[in-house]
């Protein structure tokens, strides 16, 4: 309750801080220099930043609607993402996470000077920050390529508008904020497992060096550090022996949790996973009806897992991920009535159900994969199959038997991390990164982009380039 009271105080001086690289609101002087004025003012910021992260992260459009996880529901919902009919008068905006970098480079500024009465405390909101920021702009440059720098807050109607940067311009920066986080955090800089601490930041940059090998050209050297910073993010962590654990709304930050966006019943409502859950009133007649995710309300079927997906989970019996992840509806009859989530079930609150489940940014297996994948990237299958096999063996599927040359290797990685991270945001940047490795053809992957020229990056919308003459359409939808 009271980090719900904190976030209250500051969405005042939030409105002020409104920002895009397009259309500016300037943050007031006057509300500046009432505002940072006590470390307190600091720390409530940077729980505002966080509540600005977790709605920028609330959704599927970026990063599953245009896999092969999907297709449509019970009910209509359908985004021009998961059609792949994206084009720069429909497309999607950066805006809320360049208002989210906004507000970073504002506590940044007027934070950094400030005294605190424990140095060390100060740090760790700095870390935290330069955190935030790299993982945002990590998520733009994963969206739409090259990107506008901004280092700066906007302060003034005459700041200069930005062009687009290089991508590889963009990951200097990504991993100069890494490293400034990293050398910031007082110890391990673990607050809570929902504020990013310094194991988080050893997992962002192994993901971020993984993404600049694999699709913006890197070498080995980054490969080789991909390593070192899973293992760092992994130290002291295991993995939950039952699987369905993860997501429990009982044992939220759990043995093998590294950073998470937390959800609590009466703080947040409105979870993207509830775009995968059925209404009652369309399952009610199902034999297995109890069983069942359902809401009377805050549900809403407008996605089901695809056969692609479903038939994944099937491919072994014993995968304890299956049942944990899906369900089938059946009715009387026995024909299915529909396919749910079942990973994310949320919690039964007053007779109905709310969808609670935090948003797992980072995870212990995901280290453990992103290991294996660089090990094999590095043409070393034999060893990446050592780690491969710790994700399958809490699977209860056993140990990898296939094909051990390099390609094959790096194939049943995508496809373990595709049954393994089900639902967490994870997809379309998986085929991505394999897409520009070579392992794959995407569109051959991901049925509505089968026979088309879509590209992979999304466009910028008509409406910021007229409001910006700095900024050119993204490659392809010129």
């Amino acid at each position: 309750m009271q980090r719900i009271k904190t976030i209250l105080l500051i969405l005042g001086v939030f409105t002020f801080g409104s920002c895009d690289l397009t259309e500016v609101d300037t943050v007031s002087d006057i509300t500046n220099e009432q505002y940072w004025s006590t470390q307190g003012d600091v720390e409530s910021y940077l729980f505002g930043i966080y509540n600005k992260m977790r709605n920028e992260q609330n959704t599927t459009y970026r990063f599953e609607d245009r896999g092969d996880t999907f297709v449509p529901g019970l009910e209509s919902g359908l985004t021009t993402a998961w059609n792949q009919n994206l084009t720069p008068q429909g497309a999607p905006d950066w805006l809320g996470y360049y208002n989210l970098i906004h507000h970073c480079n504002l506590l940044l500024k007027y934070g950094s000077d400030m005294e605190f009465q424990v140095e060390q405390e100060k740090n760790q909101i700095l870390a935290e920050t330069y955190f935030i920021r790299a993982f945002t702009y990590f998520n733009l440059i994963r969206t739409w390529g090259d990107v506008p720098i901004e280092f700066e807050p906007t302060e003034s109607a005459s700041k200069e508008q930005l062009a687009r940067s290089p991508k590889s311009e963009v990951m200097t920066q990504i991993l100069a904020d890494i490293d400034k986080a990293l050398e910031l955090f007082p110890g391990d800089g673990l607050v809570t497992k929902s504020r990013a601490s310094k194991a988080a930041t050893y997992a962002l940059k192994a993901d971020a060096l993984l993404w600049k090998a694999k699709v913006l050209g890197g070498g080995e050297a980054d490969l080789q550090a991909v390593i070192t910073n899973a293992d760092a993010a992994s130290a002291g962590l295991t993995l939950e022996s039952d699987f369905s654990q993860i997501y429990s709304s009982e044992n939220k930050s759990g043995s093998e949790v590294i950073f998470t966006l937390h959800f609590e019943v009466d703080e947040k409502d409105d979870h993207y996973s509830n775009g995968l859950k059925p209404r009652d009133i369309f399952v009610q007649d199902a034999v297995n009806f109890a069983a069942l995710p359902y809401a009377r309300s805050g549900a809403r079927s407008n996605y089901m897992p695809s056969p692609k997906i479903v038939a994944a989970f099937e491919e072994h019996a014993d995968d304890i991920r299956r049942d944990a992840s899906i369900i089938k509806a059946i009715a009387k009859d026995g024909s299915v009535i529909g396919i749910f989530d079942n990973k994310m079930r949320g919690a039964v609150v007053s007779e109905n159900r709310e969808f609670d489940s935090d948003i797992i940014v980072y995870r212990l297996a995901e280290m453990i994969l992103f290991k294996a994948e660089a090990l094999a990237a590095l043409n070393k299958p034999m060893e990446a199959i050592v780690e491969l096999n710790k994700i399958r063996n809490r699977a209860k599927i056993g140990d990898y038997t296939g094909s051990t040359d390099k390609n094959s290797v790096e194939m049943e990685i995508l496809e373990e991390r595709y049954r393994e991270f089900y639902l967490e945001l994870k997809r379309w940047p998986d085929l991505l990164r394999f897409h520009f490795a070579g392992t794959i053809n995407v569109y051959n992957e991901v049925p509505n982009l089968v026979g088309t020229n879509v590209p992979l990056y999304f466009p910028i919308s008509v409406v910021q380039i007229d409001r910006n003459p700095n900024l050119e359409q993204t490659e392809g939808y010129e």
